[in-house]
């Protein structure tokens, strides 16, 4: 019997020592590790997990710290002031039309005077009186402020008469000319011209909420 016991426990022992071990993780080592130094830091629950984010996500976890940085400052500027117009020069509208007169002088009246286009002299008139007009009306406003609206209107027109002949030109030579510069040109008048109508209405605005007109300025009877 008490050989059959220790056969018996050394069979045992042998089917113990064949037994594959096990292969512990990092995170298995890095817990005994903790356990073994007495560390009492108790794990994170899901609570505590969820409020650490809400208060990390929010703008006041930050308050009171050197990285901290406010929502104004943070958000970029959208709002650019308009320059300042000392002259006529600085009007857009000035400076838009003095563009198109240069385009249509340098690229599009030597191909109107190579098709011989009869129209091509009052054409160029019509360029370069706009700017004029925008700077005299700039100017009569303040001497006699029914005349600089009545300039102001006048290089209206003057932008609805160049529309109406470079669209003449355009549709007599077409592929003769460079078709998208002759619709941009057209685009610009027709931009300048709504932006035309919008200063009178704010030159009308000024005058009536300073009190000029009440006070006489500009009342008219200028003469050159």
């Amino acid at each position: 019997m008490k050989k059959k016991k220790r056969v018996g426990q050394a069979k045992a022992r042998k089917r113990k020592k064949s037994r594959p071990v096990a292969k512990r993780s990092h995170a298995d080592i890095a817990d005994a590790e903790v356990a073994k130094s007495g560390d009492s830091a108790a794990p994170e629950t899901d609570g505590d997990a969820r409020k650490a984010q809400a208060t990390s996500g929010s703008g006041t976890a930050n308050i009171g710290s050197n990285s901290y940085t406010p929502r104004y400052a943070r958000a970029s500027a959208k709002f650019s002031p308009k320059k300042a117009v000392r002259s006529f020069r600085d009007l857009e509208i000035y400076q838009k039309t003095i563009e198109c007169s240069v385009l249509i002088t340098k690229d599009v009246m030597p191909n109107l005077e190579r098709q011989k286009y009869s129209y091509a002299e009052r054409l160029m008139d019509s360029a370069m009186s706009i700017p004029l007009l925008v700077a005299e009306s700039h100017s009569l406003r303040f001497a006699d402020f029914a005349l600089g609206v009545g300039y102001l209107e006048k290089a209206m027109a003057g932008c609805n008469k160049m529309i109406v002949y470079l669209e003449h030109a355009k549709g007599l030579f077409g592929s003769k000319f460079d078709m998208g510069l002759i619709d941009d040109i057209i685009g610009r008048y027709a931009e300048s011209r709504l932006k035309m109508f919008r200063l009178e209405k704010s030159w009308k605005k000024f005058r009536t909420e300073y009190g000029d007109k009440d006070a006489g300025k500009g009342k008219g009877n200028f003469k050159y």
